[in-house]
């Protein structure tokens, strides 16, 4: 019967370093009887085992081990482990009495782990050459904290890399800290070709977890690498599709070759290669020349040199620089231009692409399409600035320009003066004379006076100021305009305003009634107040207000006016004398 109690107990329990560890302790006992006691073990080193519980029906006794503290038991009487550490990893065992059925046990090993932390990479930072002479390190990679040991693997373009004889060499170093973790190192050694510039590098750490291996990745890196050049383009950038002159155009040296070679640019003159790369930016494989013309057509040249094995690889473009050049205007005939006459003007420019031609005038509107102007019955008001637009309909912005001036020569024609001149004597008037003349002509004036002269072009205005005398009104004045072909002059006849001058003889007039009606109330008031007694007299200095001449204290009312003297006339009687005051 005692051979009928049986105990069952998980063979392995694993748990993370740093977590509670749960170990049961499952028995069973026939015909439901109960234990007596379970006692907990754990076997040390010595193998020998170090009790940890004694339960009984009466209670549960713990014994003083290490453990005491991290300890406890669940109500199916499991055994739990706190804060496991590496050391934990041992065997524990589960002892179970059970009177007359004997007395059982069963063990189980605690297994302690610790997961990795991320795999740390780092590519070589200084570059590797595809002509290094020994295999170069590629890589190194570190996975700290771990437990027990993992391993590490390494893949190029997700492909795992295996150890080959003067290939590929993987070293790898493990190191037990003093917390008992474990840090691996792993470095990669491998040739490298010129394909490997696109090549991403990474390792994997390994280890197991519950029975299942399980992995973690690094980043994916790229290893700088260094070869030479095997192809060079050379190209012309503008900033329209067909350079023209005017243009900054940028030559550009493209390698593809790691690190960039030095770069030299050349020019052929004749037979000869200028050396332009003083010009160019330094380390850039870029030339720029600006505000390109005809000088700059020719054969560039890109030389590359690499330094790891001296090798050197040349590339040529042809610059073509689209202009017109030699713009120039023909005038027949060319001798000097007389009013009536006429002119073709002709055009004509060099290129080698296909021109047209406009001619505008010095407006800008468009003329005539094509290289020749004509120009008939040419006058003063012909003269002017014509414009030949050359033009390459091929390459579009191409266009140059080139002016010429026509000038009509004749004698002076007076277009206009201020005759006739309406004015009034002493006013200060301007005179104005405006003529049209090729040469300049000079503008004279019979009279003295404050001139001034305006010029454009053909046109030439004079001003001149002067003061209105009676000899100006009586003979007027003359204008004369001259120059080396002949004169021509115009008088200007000066006349009274008549307007001003009636206006200012009704002004007079009705200063004069106005003053006459002031005396009449004045006179009025004074012979009412005397009537009424308000001015006192004596018998003999009773007089006749309408006799001035017996009065001492007569009034006196004078008008005055500044008008001429025959407006000043209508103050006279008919007789031609002045009236006395009382009559006035």
């Amino acid at each position: 019967a005692a051979s009928r109690l049986k105990i069952s107990m998980p063979a392995v329990v694993e748990v993370e370093m740093g977590d509670t560890a749960r170990i049961e302790c499952n028995f069973y006992i026939p015909e439901n009887a109960s234990f007596t006691y379970i006692d907990w073990f754990y076997v040390d080193r010595s193998n020998k085992q170090v009790r940890l519980y004694h339960i009984t029906a009466s209670g549960v006794l713990e014994d003083n081990t290490d453990y005491k503290k991290r300890l406890s038991l669940g109500e199916d009487k499991a055994l739990s482990i706190s804060a496991v550490t590496l050391q934990d990893a041992r065997t524990f065992v589960c002892q179970v009495g059970a009177g007359s059925y004997g007395v059982g046990e069963s063990s189980t090993e605690l297994s302690v782990y610790k997961v990795p932390k991320n795999p740390e990479i780092e590519a070589n930072s200084g570059g590797i050459s595809v002509h290094s002479s020994e295999i170069p390190e590629i890589a190194k990679c570190v996975s700290k904290n771990s437990f027990p040991s993992p391993n590490i693997t390494w893949h190029k373009n997700e492909e795992q890399l295996h150890a080959k004889d003067n290939q590929v060499t993987i070293q790898t170093t493990l190191t037990r800290e003093s917390s008992g973790l474990y840090t691996v190192s792993s470095t990669l050694y491998a040739p490298v070709t010129r394909q490997d510039r696109h090549s991403l590098y990474h390792c994997t750490v390994h280890y197991w977890l519950r029975g299942q291996g399980q992995t973690l990745d690094s980043q994916r890196v790229k290893v700088n690498i260094f070869y030479p050049t095997e192809h060079l383009k050379l190209r012309v950038v503008s900033s329209s599709t067909l350079v023209k002159e005017g243009d900054n155009v940028t030559l550009v040296c493209e390698a593809d070759g790691n690190p960039p070679p030095i770069f030299s640019f050349f020019k052929k003159n004749l037979n000869e290669w200028q050396d332009l790369t003083s010009l160019a930016e330094p380390d850039t494989g870029v030339l720029k020349l600006h505000d390109v013309d005809k000088t700059n057509n020719g054969t560039y040249r890109c030389q590359s040199l690499d330094l790891d094995n001296m090798s050197q690889i040349e590339k040529d473009v042809d610059l073509v620089v689209n202009y017109i050049d030699g713009v120039h205007v023909k005038m027949e005939p060319s001798s000097t231009l007389r009013e009536g006459d006429s002119v073709m003007l002709s055009c004509d420019a060099h290129s080698p692409v296909g021109l047209k031609y406009q001619w505008r005038d010095e407006k800008g509107t468009k003329l005539v399409e094509g290289n020749q102007l004509f120009l008939s019955n040419l006058t003063f008001e012909t003269s002017n600035t014509f414009s030949c637009k050359v033009m390459a309909p091929s390459v579009p912005g191409l266009v140059q320009n080139k002016k010429v001036s026509v000038a009509v020569e004749g004698k002076p024609r007076i277009v206009a003066i201020s005759s006739p001149l309406y004015v009034r004597q002493d006013q200060v008037v301007n005179l104005t004379c405006k003529a049209i003349a090729f040469p300049r002509p000079t503008v004279q004036w019979s009279i003295n006076g404050t001139a001034h002269e305006y010029v454009d072009n053909q046109h030439i205005s004079s001003n001149l100021t002067v003061r209105v005398s009676h000899d100006l009104l009586q003979a007027g004045a003359m204008c004369r305009v001259s120059n080396r072909l002949g004169v021509s002059e115009k008088h200007i006849q000066l006349l009274v305003d008549q307007k001003s001058t009636a206006e200012s003889q009704g002004v007079i007039i009705v200063a004069i009634i106005v003053a006459i009606l002031v005396v009449a109330v004045l006179g009025a008031v004074i012979y009412f107040l005397h009537k009424k007694g308000k001015i006192p007299c004596g018998r003999a200095g009773k007089q006749d207000i309408t006799k001035p001449e017996a009065r001492k204290d007569k009034i006196v009312v004078e008008v005055k006016s500044d008008k001429l003297p025959e407006e000043a006339g209508l103050l006279q009687g008919a007789s031609g004398q002045k009236r006395p005051a009382a009559e006035q």
